[in-house]
Order: C-alpha cells, then structure tokens, then sequence
C-alpha cells in the first residue's frame, strides 16, 4: 500500500474514532429524527375526551435511553411516547432532565396503570415505577390538569 493510501485510512479511522466518542458522550447525536403519534386521554368510565397530546415516539433501545435528557421543555400538548414490546414492571428515572414531568405508565390494551409526577435531580436517581408496554411523559401536572388517572385509557394513532 502506498503512503498516501495509509495517510487517507489514518485519517479515516481518526474520524471515525472521535465520531465514536462524541455519540458516546452524547447519544442523542445519533437519533435523526423521531416518528409521531397523538395520544388521546380517554375517562375510562364515561368515554369522554379528556386530552390529546403530539408526542415523539421512542420504539428503540437508543430513543429510549435518552428519552427527554435532550429536550429543554415541552409544550402543554407534547409529550413522549415510549413503546415496549411487552407489558412489564418498568423503572423510568429523570437522568439529564431539565424541567419536571408526568409519567404515564399504561398496560398493552390502553389503560392508565400509574401516574407519577417526576422532578430534575442531581445526584441519586430516583425511580419512577409501574407496569405498561407503553409509558407517555407529558409536561408536569397535565395529569392533574386533564384528570387522568388510573383506569382511564389512552388512545394511541401512529402517524
């Protein structure tokens, strides 16, 4: 190989390399872009529309990882989704958040199974528990504000 092919292959991997760094340290460099879907709070006794939130979708271990940790603040009607494959016991922590929350934990079939209301922390993380194959983080106090609670459900159309 000619010196010019191994400087061009050098330089090459040095890119590569401080590529890898830079989304290690910041992995919410590597998402492109999120798909969308509104969620429509539903009073699980009478069927009345309580709310409706714009959320992105986080349907992948990276998206969810991150979460809202690279968001400054949301709007009072957008929100995040996270899809799971299954309904499970889940722990979401405010790890890099920068403004409070409420986290939606809801089970596969659309029903409200916990709401906590979640603050920015240093230090310790505190964990955010409840069962659902989808979890919906909305601005704090929409909960309170739309009254949703468990065993109301939410209606979920992906764009």
């Amino acid at each position: 190989m000619n010196r010019r092919l191994v400087g061009v292959a050098a330089a090459l991997a040095l890119v590569l390399l401080a590529g890898v760094a830079v989304a290690a340290t910041n992995p919410a460099l590597l998402i492109t872009s999120y798909d969308t879907a509104t969620v429509e709070a539903v009073d699980g006794d009478t069927g009345e529309s309580l709310a409706t939130v714009d959320a992105r979708v986080a349907d992948g271990l990276l998206k969810q990882y991150v979460g809202l940790s690279a968001t400054d603040d949301l709007d009072a009607g957008e929100g995040m989704l996270f899809v799971h494959d299954d309904a499970a016991e889940r722990a979401y922590v405010m790890r890099d958040m920068a403004f409070p929350i409420d986290i939606v934990f809801v089970d596969a079939s659309g029903t409200v199974t916990t709401v906590h209301e979640a603050a920015p922390e240093s230090g310790s993380l505190t964990r955010y528990e409840g069962t659902g194959k989808y979890v919906l983080e909305v601005p704090r106090g929409w909960s309170d504000r739309h009254g949703v609670d468990p065993g109301d459900r939410l209606v979920i159309d992906r764009d």
